[in-house]
């Protein structure tokens, strides 16, 4: 495992731990000012609204599994893609979910900050993808 991809990953678990922790302090030190997270409906929250949803108390998280990483290096960047599984409330209504995650990392110094997230809710393939065939021909 490269450093970038080592330094990513790690970066990954302090914010999946600050967001079970709803630290916004925490969160705010691992992000860039221009931060922007894409939520899974499409909606998209600047840094400050981000970090509101804990301050206020609208978002309370039980748990957060970020797993299934691959990083991608880019020099002064890197890509992560990833799978986002939450147990969360959001103003008193379950926001549960489990999506595909991408965290978009930039080095700042000898730091490596979050500069976006992009969440997409996990299901099949759509209905027009052609069945695969199974290893006897047949198809799925």
């Amino acid at each position: 495992m490269s450093t970038t991809e080592q330094r990513v990953r790690e970066l990954g678990s302090r914010w999946a731990e600050a967001e079970q922790r709803g630290d916004s302090d925490a969160l705010g030190a691992l992000s860039t000012d221009d931060f922007t997270l894409v939520g899974p409906l499409g909606f998209v929250l600047t840094k400050q609204q981000w970090l509101d949803r804990y301050r206020t108390g609208a978002l309370v998280t039980h748990s957060l599994v970020w797993d299934e990483i691959e990083v991608r290096d880019y020099g002064d960047a890197a890509v992560a893609i990833g799978c986002h599984t939450q147990r969360a409330e959001y103003q008193g209504h379950s926001a549960d979910g489990s999506f595909r995650a991408t965290h978009v990392a930039v080095r700042r110094g000898a730091d490596w900050l979050l500069a976006g997230v992009h969440l997409s809710p996990l299901g099949g393939p759509p209905p027009f993808t052609p069945p695969q065939a199974s290893t006897d021909g047949e198809p799925r």
